[in-house]
């Protein structure tokens, strides 16, 4: 499990976002997502960050009777933005459908 910081530059010094911080605001983006449930965030998260770029690596539960390329998808774009937005971090997101909610 690798939860990265990642550090923002700006003309009033740095900001340094740890990597705890950025696991939070990926398991709250996922979960955004009806239907959606981030499996085991200890063990089945990991979040890489390289100079502007993050790698999510993400286990999921699925509510039973969801399209599951659908709700993965959703699951991407909407960690994706999230990060984007909040640290300026593109992201790559892969996303397994680990288990199914009843």
């Amino acid at each position: 499990m690798s939860r990265d910081g990642h550090t923002i530059r700006g003309p009033h010094g740095p900001i340094r976002i740890e990597g705890d911080a950025l696991s939070a605001l990926v398991i709250t983006a996922a979960e955004l997502v009806k239907g959606a449930r981030v499996r085991r965030p200890r063990r089945g998260l990991d979040v890489s960050v390289t100079d502007t770029r993050a790698r999510v690596e993400l286990e999921l539960a699925a509510r039973y009777g969801d399209v599951l390329p659908s709700l993965a998808r959703e699951v991407q774009t909407s960690v994706a933005a999230a990060l984007l937005a909040s640290s300026g971090l593109a992201a790559a997101v892969d996303v397994s459908i680990e288990e199914l909610d009843r």
